[in-house]
C-alpha cells in the first residue's frame, strides 16, 4: 500500500488536507453522516481530537457540522459537495493507479488476481453474515 500511495504523493499533497483529516473525511463520507463520537470510535481518538479534525475539514468547506434532530446533544457530520468531490478525486487516483497495474499484467496473473478477489469478496460476504 505504501508503495501505491508514493505513486500519487504528489497530486495527494496539492489537496492539502492531512492524513488524519482525509481518514475522517472518507469515514463520513464512507457513512453519509457520522456522529462526532462515533467517528472518535471509529479513528480510536478522544472526542477532543475529532472535534479538531472536523472542525479544520469544516473550514476548508469539506464537511458540515450540525445538531442531531433525534438527539440534540449530539453533533452529527456529513460531507458537503465539495467533500464528495475530493472522496470521488481519491478513488479515481487509486482506480486509474490500479487499472495501469493491471494493465501491465499478463494473462495467468489476471486470472490469479481475478481468484484472489473472488475469495476476499466470499470471506466479505462471510464476516458480513456472522456480525448481523
Amino acid at each position: 500500500m505504501h508503495l501505491l500511495a508514493s505513486a500519487h504523493v504528489a497530486e495527494f499533497l496539492e489537496i492539502g488536507v492531512t492524513m488524519p483529516q482525509a481518514k475522517a473525511l472518507y469515514l463520513v463520507g464512507a457513512a453519509g453522516r457520522l456522529r462526532m463520537s462515533e467517528l472518535a470510535t471509529r479513528l480510536a481518538v478522544s472526542l477532543s481530537t475529532v472535534s479538531g479534525l472536523v472542525e479544520r475539514l469544516v473550514e476548508a468547506g469539506l464537511v458540515d457540522r450540525h445538531d442531531d434532530p433525534a438527539d440534540r446533544r449530539q453533533v452529527v457530520v456529513t460531507p458537503t459537495e465539495s467533500g464528495a468531490a475530493l472522496l470521488e478525486r481519491f478513488n479515481e487516483l487509486n482506480a486509474r493507479q490500479l487499472r495501469a497495474l493491471l494493465w501491465s499484467l499478463d494473462d495467468e496473473a489476471l486470472a490469479t488476481i481475478e481468484r484472489a478477489i473472488r475469495i476476499l469478496t466470499d470471506a466479505v460476504a462471510a464476516a458480513e453474515r456472522v456480525t448481523t
